[in-house]
């Protein structure tokens, strides 16, 4: 079995494969060629809980072990950590041990970029990040690598937090311009932007409700009935796209509390898949929101690209 670090973790998922991937997954679940319960929460303690999230397909399966440790900061180590176990389905024969956090950081990352593919009727030039966090660098990084965006603004509470990414950024990435945004311009004068992405665990929405018809706002942090990105208004204004409509019922907080009419609600499978056209859910050029919640099924999809990117 092939034990992959971090780094060696992101070399063999690149971007454009993940995409790809995911975009088969989508339809497999959708069918129930990928089998994918829905994750296993046990709690730990208070503020501590282990996730469980398996996923079978025919070719490999997968499983995936994550702790989520909110007081870790005091012990200097990260809050999430885990792998992602991949074997063969029909002899159980393990393959790899991946790093679980850079899993799901980079086909979460991925799975926002078949959102702006699929519901974005042009090519993003520039993008409005929400959060300086680990997400957030993971879809700073997609937006350049699969289209090749080099205008960013970045926003969060903490601006020197928020410069200290700026800089990072354009280090990674020096044909990119990553200018820092006050939280509280996100209300006031807001840049125009092709795609504006939230990437925090807020309680209260931060993606401004005054967004510009033709922008594609995406919310991927919020993955709790408590938490929240999207304000309702933007919600009920516009048609809601997921990734997966199962998950979003009882994990997409935004759409929760805003009580949100669910038979406006679709699946991005149902898209990609041609059951309806991306023009279909614009309303009068109205662009919809895309709400991702995770699943282990893209696990499963970063597998295959693991497994043939080293040819495994």
């Amino acid at each position: 079995m092939h034990i992959l670090d971090p780094r060696q973790t992101a070399q063999a998922l690149p971007y454009a494969a993940l995409v790809s991937a995911l975009e088969r997954a989508t339809q497999e679940l959708a069918s129930g060629a990928i089998r994918a319960p829905e994750r296993q929460v046990v709690p730990i303690d208070a503020a501590s809980v282990l996730l469980g999230m398996p996923a079978i397909a025919d070719d490999l399966s997968v499983t995936k072990l994550i702790t989520v440790h909110a007081d870790n900061a005091r012990h200097q180590l990260p809050a999430i950590q885990g792998e992602v176990v991949v074997f063969e389905t029909h002899t159980g024969r393990r393959i790899a041990l991946m790093d679980g956090p850079t899993v799901t950081g980079r086909r979460t990352a991925a799975m926002s970029m078949l959102g702006i593919r699929t519901l974005l009727p042009r090519t993003p030039q520039s993008a409005l990040l929400i959060g300086t966090g680990a997400q957030a660098a993971a879809h700073a990084d997609a937006l350049v690598e699969v289209f090749g965006v080099q205008q960013f603004w970045i926003a969060a509470r903490d601006l020197e937090r928020t410069q200290a990414f700026c800089r990072a950024l354009s280090e990674r990435h020096p044909q990119a311009v990553a200018s820092p945004l006050p939280a509280r311009m996100l209300q006031e004068d807001l840049p125009r932007t092709d795609v504006v992405i939230a990437l925090t665990t807020s309680r209260v929405a931060v993606i401004p409700e005054h967004i510009a018809a033709d922008t594609l706002a995406i919310g991927v942090g919020a993955f709790k009935p408590d938490m929240v990105e999207f304000p309702p208004a933007l919600l009920h204004a516009r048609r809601i796209v997921v990734d997966d409509l199962d998950g979003a019922h009882h994990e997409a907080g935004d759409l929760i509390q805003a009580k949100v009419d669910w038979s406006r609600v679709v699946a991005i499978s149902d898209v990609v898949g041609g059951k309806l056209a991306a023009s279909d859910l614009a309303n009068a050029g109205v662009l919809p929101v895309f709400k991702t919640v995770g699943q282990a099924a893209w696990d499963l999809a970063a597998a295959r690209v693991m497994r043939a990117t080293l040819g495994l």
